[in-house]
């Protein structure tokens, strides 16, 4: 589909995007400016995690007439917040509040339940509104590509991290806790968060929204010790400093770091940014320095360990001798080439087997492609765009990891969202956005109705909130999360 009015905007909004010779193109001044005061722009979020409602935000904070319908395939709102945030930090949740006050506003519906892509497609959206933004984020994980990888006893921590969160796709998980040892690839917050989360007392997280079937898991769970191996140097480690201090102190623990992996470290850091620097000084006086009798007495009563492995790479999984399960991995040891940011691990020929388990792969999330209608580049994951519009497609932008690739924390995607819908307004006052009126809402939910599609609304959320914390109440918990959406449409009347 084509938008009608596309054939009235100044092209060169939009780099790369040219009319054809053969098209009788409107110069710009026939084409009648979108009236921010007259005229009620209806737009459309894709994604209500983090990324969508900052950008629905924005747009309702800052144009007073703008209509927002933000769009999830769940049937429960808040993405990552609500399925990503390890349940041991629910001051982290607390922006849950603001984003619920959003989706409050009588200018902005949240519509659960609905797969853009497959109920109903880009162009469709296109269509019933003067402007799509796509912020459905990293819903995927990268692969690691090894020999071994399809072996029972390998898992993404995206998955494991959506187990233990509840969310519905993740529930068939059942991981494996039997084992002595377990090794995580990847040396980010995500590794840490999964990490913690197998070695924290299971007493100690009774009282958070985890989920009674996992925490029934981890009550079993016989992991002892958890290796989290990167290829690079502590340098180059991607968790930050509030991570790295939980686990140094996490009840029941000890850390094992090796000593010569910190040498020369200490002149070396003078001049990296204040961040950096902290962090490598907290983790130089782990490994190096002699606790404190206190903190010794600690480590001697721990019954579990956790360890940094420095300059590893993973280059097979191991089975055992039946083929049917994970034994070990084997990691090629590497060096590091370059300075700076383009510092790269490289293998030395030299390789070492690790036994354990289980092994997670942390090596980092990924978006996929919403429909085929829409570009994507396969290799950067992510939707091209210059500033936050599609590169192509007028009146479509993204927002988030899918605009930027997955990393930084929730603000980072916050502030890249206000940029997002920053441009979206000013394409807007600019005239460069559909002049007449479109009808939102009201015309996807004829086809939704007409596919046998009927969505959820934030009303509906509602509902099912105050379910969960019903149901947690007896427990001391904040909540006990509802993970199976059949139940949950029962409890809708749906």
């Amino acid at each position: 589909m084509v938008l009608r009015c596309w054939r009235c905007w100044p092209w060169s909004a939009w780099p790369g995007v040219r009319p054809s010779p053969s098209r009788n193109t409107l110069t710009p001044s026939f084409c009648k400016r979108f009236s921010t005061q007259e005229k009620t722009p209806q737009i459309c979020v894709v994604g209500s995690g983090p990324a969508g409602f900052y950008t629905a935000q924005h747009l309702l904070k800052h144009h007073p007439r703008a209509h927002v319908d933000i769009y999830e395939k769940q049937l429960v709102p808040f993405g990552l917040v609500r399925f990503g945030v390890a349940p041991d930090h629910p001051e982290v949740k607390n922006v849950i509040n603001t984003f619920t006050q959003t989706a409050r506003s009588d200018r902005c519906s949240f519509l659960g339940n609905v797969v853009v892509g497959r109920d109903v497609s880009v162009p469709e959206l296109q269509e019933a509104y003067h402007a799509v933004v796509l912020s459905y984020g990293a819903e995927d994980h990268q692969t690691l590509e090894i020999p071994g990888e399809a072996l029972p006893g390998v898992v993404s921590a995206r998955a494991f991290v959506g187990w233990y969160n509840g969310l519905p796709e993740n529930q068939e998980l059942a991981p494996d806790l039997s084992c002595d040892t377990a090794v995580i690839l990847g040396q980010g917050n995500v590794a840490l968060d999964v990490a913690r989360i197998l070695l924290t007392p299971p007493e100690h997280l009774e009282k958070t929204d985890i989920t009674e079937a996992a925490l029934g898991t981890l009550r079993q769970s016989r992991v002892k010790t958890v290796w989290i191996v990167g290829r690079r140097g502590p340098l180059q480690v991607a968790f930050t400093i509030k991570e790295l201090r939980e686990m140094i102190h996490l009840p029941g623990t000890r850390p094992i770091l090796d000593p010569s992996d910190f040498l020369g470290l200490q002149d070396r850091i003078k001049d990296v940014p204040r961040p950096r620097r902290r962090l490598t000084e907290l983790l130089l006086r782990t490994a190096t320095e002699k606790p404190g009798k206190e903190e010794a007495a600690r480590q001697t009563l721990a019954s579990r360990a956790w360890g940094l492995r420095f300059f590893r790479s993973p280059q097979q999984v191991l089975p055992t001798p039946d083929g049917q399960r994970v034994a070990g991995i084997r990691l090629a040891v590497t060096r590091l080439e370059g300075v700076g940011e383009s510092t790269r691990a490289v293998p030395t020929g030299n390789v070492e087997d690790l036994p354990c388990g289980l092994v997670l792969s942390s090596v980092g999330y990924k978006s996929r492609p919403i429909d085929s209608n829409v570009p994507f580049d396969p290799k950067l994951g992510i939707i091209p765009n210059i500033e936050g519009r599609v590169v192509n497609v007028p009146g479509l932008y993204c927002s988030g990891w899918v605009k930027r690739g997955p990393t930084g924390v929730i603000t980072t995607t916050m502030t890249d969202s206000f940029l997002t819908s920053q441009v979206l307004l000013q394409d807007l006052k600019a005239g460069l956005l559909p002049s007449d009126p479109r009808p939102g809402y009201t015309a996807i939910q004829a086809l939704l109705s007409n596919r046998g599609v009927r969505p959820v609304s934030f009303s509906d959320w509602e509902k099912l909130d105050a379910e969960e914390v019903s149901r947690g109440q007896g427990t001391g918990k904040p909540r006990e999360k509802l993970v199976d959406p059949k139940e949950m449409l029962q409890l809708l009347g749906h």
